[in-house]
């Protein structure tokens, strides 16, 4: 028997995501559950894997199967494809398994010809219908020209605009049938003018066709852009669904739609939506028109309305979460044309997942799982200052779209973002309205302010989605994208001035208005992390190099620090100086001289993270980098060097010239430096011990435990003399002082060899912490800093889906890691393991540490929440296996 690619609606089921898509799945669950669904057939992802495996072809089994289930298509609705007397008409959409707003393609009205619109006309001397016949004919020939053929959508448009300036009118759903026939005509001769051929007037040609580009819109580079930013695998695929037309567009008792059953912004229980009538869908999310709130649906059509309330119960109390739902009336007629769990900010997230847990509709387990860990970034990032807000005057408002605060230059193509935003400049793209095209200047920018478009619209879906400030529809700016300029309020503002957006209000600013870091310690937030520490098996501490970074870390919830960068404290311009003496020195003497005035310092610095840290566990890394990074490059600091040193300025020239390294990354730095000069070792260690000596005084009820993390270690021999020079100053200064102080000696592992040799380094590290930042370079062979200028053509060509240094390469150097944790808890069982790279604040990583058992993950102050609410996700699905 052969394959099976295709499933009718009727033949699938919610569980079937994976097969069928996210939308194919979610339409056959609401077919099962007797939902008014117009029915169809799915086209499985495998298909699609088919396609990109026959080198982009739809192969004669796939097609077979598609044109047999067209037959059992029109059984099922009593209509046949091309027919003249009873057309069906068919709309063609994708649906991968992750929801994907706005990043695939879909096509209306597919079956349409000059013969089907001219029979269907004659069959319905209605002159409204003949309105609705030419209006879904010149909508399908656009869609298809643009997605499946690829030719503009500009120039369409243009067709639109210089029609309804002729007419005198402002909105599409003003012009007249013979307008709408004249666009038509004027739409294919665009096509052949573009593409040299006819407009395909076959329906099943139109279809294969539009199946085709579906697939093919898989690839296309604001999916990739998407895919990369959500960590979907390439390998999923996407289905396509091909549906019964149900249309909006067929008169005023019809109309199309959006709507939540909860506000996905604040997550505030009740319906939110808007609607069009005599509209298609697109119509809705493109923001063409304004749309009205579905509340009004009760004035206009108030039997739909009680039955659309109804719908919506049933579908939030199946799913069990808040639902995202696309709606057509046909003629008083309701059919629903998709549900999924829906989009939402972190803000909603957190309260809907508690609301829905007092609800009694989810267990805590399933609160923690609906959350996007990385979204509570969304949370996490600044407001405007209250004083200078309430003394800003705003010049315009919109929607509200997505919460935050933006304030930056004005750009007006999502090109300019790009550019402006690669250079860490704060930009707020403003547009009439955006579109999938626009994804990666979306993500450039701070804020999108749009004319046009409502909460439902594109803009604000990907804002929320990505945690963009996003203020959408304010119909009182005047736009003149060309000149690149608008006007609002009697002020023309052009390309570089400055403008604040507040998402939460709408409220749209002409100046630049200061931030303040958010605080989202209270209420469901604090619920939300109080449960992910309830059944999170892992620790979470942080990276932090100074007592601010610590006490903000321990805020959010850190219980240590991870890795305490001690270099970073060297770069204090009242520091630096001492330092260029102690790599300048000729002599251990001259050394030790700069480096005792380098030791009270540190001592200062360990003292402030112990003090912010009440009594968790401190991890500091001794010296890692390579001299060269604090040598001077200035001629004017090179001769201070010198007269404060005594020596000539052509000796310290000659000194920092011989610490220059060919590949310094793999060079002079970490432990090696320690083996050359164990005097840096010698004083570091005073530091840290004093400072837990001092500290432990002051507060004699916190269990102080110092852990000195030797660096860079590959060779077991060289931690051991290493570890020789810590312990031996550590115990005489504890000695001396007549108290008891417990303190580790652990490693860093970051070179692949000490992996291999884990079971040998055991014998002398207390404890493992992965510098993954490093491992990963040195496992893959390529320098982070200059990895960027290759990687795109790696991600062009599917070589790798991710950034390896922002997502755990987990078949390479995670297996390293697998090994050593294994292979060192064998030889020391109490070893306690860790990781401090970018890694341990990304949600999929933090389940791989998980998996393998690591004590704790650590990452950057911020991203602490992250890592709690992904470290409870990863042990909630363990416990699922």
């Amino acid at each position: 028997m052969s394959h099976k690619y295709v499933y009718m609606f009727t033949e699938g089921d919610g569980s079937m995501r994976e097969l069928l898509g996210g939308k194919g799945a979610n339409l056959a669950e609401m077919t099962r559950i007797g939902l008014p669904v117009p029915q169809g057939f799915t086209i499985s992802t495998e298909a699609c894997t088919k396609y990109y495996e026959d080198g982009r072809k739809i192969n004669d089994e796939i097609m077979a199967q598609i044109m047999e289930y067209v037959d059992k298509m029109e059984q099922v609705n009593g209509k046949k494809f091309g027919d003249l007397q009873n057309p069906l008409l068919v709309s063609v959409r994708s649906g991968a398994r992750a929801s994907m707003p706005g990043m695939m393609d879909t096509i209306l009205n597919l079956g349409l010809n000059d013969e089907v619109v001219d029979a269907m006309i004659k069959g319905n001397p209605d002159p409204k219908f003949a309105r609705f016949v030419y209006d879904s004919y010149r909508r399908f020939i656009q869609m298809f020209s643009d997605v499946v053929m690829e030719v503009g959508k500009k120039y369409f448009e243009q067709l639109i605009d210089e029609m309804k300036q002729r007419k005198g009118v402002t909105y599409d759903n003003e012009l007249t049938a013979e307008d709408l026939k004249e666009l038509a005509e004027q739409f294919k001769a665009e096509y052949k003018n573009q593409l040299g051929v006819d407009f395909p007037s076959d329906p099943k040609e139109q279809l294969f066709k539009a199946v085709e580009a579906v697939f093919r819109s898989w690839d296309n580079p604001r999916a990739n852009v998407y895919r990369m930013d959500h960590d979907i695998p390439y390998s999923w695929g996407t289905a396509v669904n091909v549906q019964m037309m149900a249309f909006g567009n067929l008169g005023d008792t019809s109309g199309t739609g959006v709507a939540f059953t909860r506000n996905p912004a604040t997550g505030e229980k009740g319906l939110m939506g808007e609607f069009l009538m005599n509209a298609q869908g697109e119509d809705v999310v493109a923001g063409v028109r304004t749309p009205m709130p579905i509340q009004k649906m009760a004035e206009i059509l108030p039997e739909v309305y009680e039955q659309f309330l109804s719908v919506c119960n049933t579908l939030e109390t199946h799913y069990r979460d808040m639902q995202d739902m696309e709606f057509t009336i046909e003629d008083r007629k309701l059919y629903m044309l998709q549900t999924r769990n829906g989009k939402r900010t972190a803000a909603a997230a957190i309260k809907i997942a508690c609301d829905l847990i007092d609800e009694g509709m989810i267990s805590e387990e399933e609160a923690l799982m609906q959350i996007d860990a990385k979204s509570l970034d969304m949370l996490l990032h600044p407001t405007f200052d209250t004083a200078a807000l309430k003394k800003a005057h705003p010049v315009g408002k919109g929607i509200a779209a997505s919460p935050g605060a933006a304030a930056g230059t004005i750009v007006f193509t999502a090109e300019d973002a790009v550019v402006h935003g690669k250079k860490g400049e704060k930009v707020v793209l403003v547009r009439l309205e955006t579109s999938p095209e626009d994804i990666e200047g979306l993500t450039y920018s701070q804020g999108i302010l749009t004319v046009r478009g409502g909460q439902t619209s594109h803009a604000a879906v990907v804002a929320r989605g990505m945690g963009t400030c996003c203020v959408s529809g304010c119909g009182d700016i005047k736009m003149d994208e060309e000149n690149k300029c608008f006007t609002l309020a009697g002020r023309t503002y052009h390309e570089g001035d400055v403008i604040s957006l507040d998402g939460s209000t709408g409220n749209i600013y002409g100046e630049l208005i200061p931030t303040v870091p958010a605080d989202p310690n209270s209420g469901y937030f604090g619920r939300i992390m109080e449960l992910s520490d309830k059944y999170k098996r892992l620790g979470v501490r942080t990276n932090a190099d100074t007592p601010t970074d610590a006490r903000q870390a321990a805020a959010f919830g850190a219980q240590g620090i991870g890795l305490c960068r001690t270099e970073h404290m060297f770069f204090d311009p009242s520091r630096i100086g001492a330092f260029r003496e102690m790599i300048c020195a000729e002599t251990v003497e001259e050394r030790e001289t700069a480096l005792a005035k380098i030791e009270p310092m540190q001592q200062s610095d360990f003292e402030g993270l112990f003090e912010a840290l009440g009594g968790y566990p401190v991890t500091i890394r001794f010296l890692d980098p390579p001299l060269h990074e604090f040598v001077p490059t200035d001629e004017s600091d090179i001769e201070a060097l010198a007269a404060i040193q005594g020596k000539t300025v052509a000796y310290i020239k000659q000194v920092i010239s011989d610490l220059h390294e060919f590949n310094p990354m793999m060079g002079h730095r970490g432990c090696r430096l320690a083996v050359t000069y164990p005097e840096i070792a010698a004083m570091q260690t005073r530091a840290v011990i004093k400072a837990a000596l001092a500290v432990k005084g002051r507060h004699p009820e916190w269990n102080i435990v110092p852990e000195i993390m030797i660096p860079l270690t590959g060779e077991v021999k060289e931690l051991k003399f290493v570890k020789d020079v810590v312990v031996k100053v550590a115990d005489e200064i504890i000695a001396a002082a007549g108290v008891s102080l417990h303190y580790e000696v652990g490693t860093m592992i970051e070179i692949p060899r000490a992996c291999l040799t884990a079971d040998d380094i055991a014998t002398e590290a207390e404890f493992f912490c992965f510098g993954t930042n490093d491992l990963t370079q040195m496992t893959f062979g390529f320098s982070r800093d200059d990895a960027g200028k290759f990687l795109p053509a790696y991600y062009a060509n599917k070589i790798y889906e991710s950034d390896p240094f922002a997502r755990l390469d987990t078949a390479g150097v995670g297996k390293l890691m697998d090994m050593a944790v294994t292979m060192g808890r064998k030889v020391r069982p109490s070893i306690h393991c860790g990781i401090c790279g970018e890694h341990g604040g990304d949600p999929s990583s933090i389940e791989f540490c998980h998996k393998i058992g690591l004590d704790y993950v650590s990452c950057s102050p911020y991203r602490v929440p992250i890592a709690r609410l992904a470290a409870a996700q990863a042990a909630i699905k363990d416990g699922r296996k």
